[in-house]
């Protein structure tokens, strides 16, 4: 039986590729996107990688409490049981917690946060009961070192390091694994204003890299948490 996963923030950056990773391992992808032309161009696109799978794509702000709970159900409905999530979306706001907007911390709560939080309790207690699963949720260096730039960046970071640990704890006497990927500096959408060299960066494709390997390991095998940064060091 194929086996299915749901990935958030799927069209971009580091989404894409690890949607693309786990279509090329024959898994059935559920992919969200705000972005209806950009969104079923890639499930085109992931067919084309794999005409063997099936590809669930719905339009859907996932920073939306009731849109995402709804894609995770269609997800499940069309699918069936959703082996892997991969809490992808984020975005980064360079600025000071003083120089915030009024809104900036329930803003990225809503989407840094909130998100892995409900697709946990969502998908939960049923990979509880099949006692199978697995969770990634891609947090950032920024959880283990703040940075003063971007300060409420910083606290949710750290805010969905303490989450992914905690669901670490509850989940590992049922046979579901939860793994914390914390990325540095990666070419993303976050620095394409940036001149930057690609080849002083992490890539997407080795954040996918690094997650499909960490779940073809042993069913007696979990990474707690995976940090990959530059080989230069942070930019």
């Amino acid at each position: 039986m194929m086996k299915n996963a749901l990935i958030t923030g799927s069209t971009k950056g580091m989404g894409r590729a690890i949607s693309i990773s786990f279509a090329n391992e024959g898994l059935n992808v559920a992919i969200c996107s705000r972005n209806e032309q950009e969104l079923l161009k890639f499930k085109d696109e992931l067919h084309i990688i794999n005409p063997n799978i099936k590809v669930f794509a719905q339009v859907a702000d996932g920073s939306n409490k009731l849109q995402l709970l709804k894609f995770a159900a269609d997800a499940q409905q069309e699918l069936g049981f959703i082996d892997v999530v991969v809490n992808n979306l984020g975005m980064f706001s360079p600025s000071s917690i003083l120089d915030d907007a009024d809104d900036a911390l329930q803003h990225q709560i809503n989407t840094n946060l909130m998100p892995t939080y409900e697709l946990y309790r969502y998908f939960g207690k049923t990979m509880i009961a099949a006692r199978k699963g697995y969770f990634f949720n891609i947090c950032s260096v920024a959880a283990l070192n703040p940075i003063p730039q971007a300060g409420t960046y910083s606290v949710t970071k750290y805010a969905l390091l303490g989450l992914t640990k905690v669901m670490r704890l509850e989940m590992q006497d049922h046979g579901v694994k939860v793994t914390a990927i914390i990325p540095g500096s990666t070419l993303t959408d976050s620095w394409k204003d940036a001149v930057v060299d690609k080849d002083t960066m992490v890539l997407p494709e080795d954040i996918a890299s690094a997650i499909i390997n960490v779940y073809k390991m042993s069913a007696g095998a979990n990474v707690d948490e995976m940090i990959i940064k530059p080989a230069p060091g942070q930019l």
